[in-house]
């Protein structure tokens, strides 16, 4: 299985630290936050990355090189222009084989095990499903959450599902090839309404984590991650 992680994005609630180093590279904890999940796909076995970047993406290259002192192997899609998240995958879509993937956003730190990511893509896969999105409680600062998970598995929105609870999407998921089928190459693209849509057909499912994970979108996040990682 291979992975993508995401690391093209500027950043700007993070100024002024990434107004010289990408998000991606910030440290926590006594290495980069994406470093992280170098180390944790190593350990899964999920050698065969892809990295997007396009702020300071030479910063990134010239950090991980081709990934060999981390345990994997790493290539780059290179973005002169803001892709958004869709939009990056589907550049680097042909690194996947037609086979499912994992994806990481690179500015999240998440214990969960990318060991389980295989079984997630046989699971989708054997069902007709489209994804695999792994959801979290909310955090306080996004209380209304993303998506609903209902007893099932199967995730929706709140027109889909009213009475079911909202988690927040943690930025790690699995996807199948055809979920971006009808999406230009090279043309900015979001992720969650390309989600949203296939939910209406019922076509993603998820997983709830309830281990550690942290959005690390500002400087005061970061600071509290490498004081508990230190710790």
């Amino acid at each position: 299985m291979r992975a993508m992680i995401l690391a093209a994005g500027r950043g700007e609630r993070m100024r002024p630290l990434t107004d010289t180093t990408p998000k991606p590279l910030l440290q926590a904890g006594g290495r980069p936050l994406i470093a992280w999940h170098l180390m944790r796909l190593a350990r899964a076995g999920i050698t065969e990355l892809i990295v997007n970047h396009a702020w300071l993406g030479g910063k990134i290259e010239e950090a991980l090189g081709d990934g060999r002192r981390h345990g994997v192997r790493i290539s780059y899609s290179a973005e002169t222009q803001p892709l958004e998240t869709a939009g990056g995958i589907v550049q680097a879509l042909d690194f996947f084989q037609g086979q499912p993937f994992l994806v990481i956003n690179g500015d999240v730190w998440c214990d969960w095990d990318p060991a389980l990511a295989p079984a997630m893509a046989a699971d989708i896969e054997s069902r007709g499903k489209l994804a695999w999105l792994l959801m979290v409680d909310n955090p306080v600062q996004h209380p209304d959450g993303d998506f609903r998970l209902d007893e099932t598995g199967l995730l929706g929105t709140a027109q889909d599902m009213p009475s079911v609870a909202a988690l927040t999407f943690s930025g790690i998921g699995v996807y199948r090839p055809a979920l971006f089928e009808e999406l230009e190459r090279g043309r900015p693209a979001p992720l969650a309404p390309l989600l949203r849509q296939a939910m209406h057909q019922r076509l993603i499912v998820g997983g709830r984590h309830d281990g550690d994970w942290v959005d690390v979108g500002t400087p005061e996040r970061l600071a509290a991650l490498d004081r508990r990682l230190a710790g």
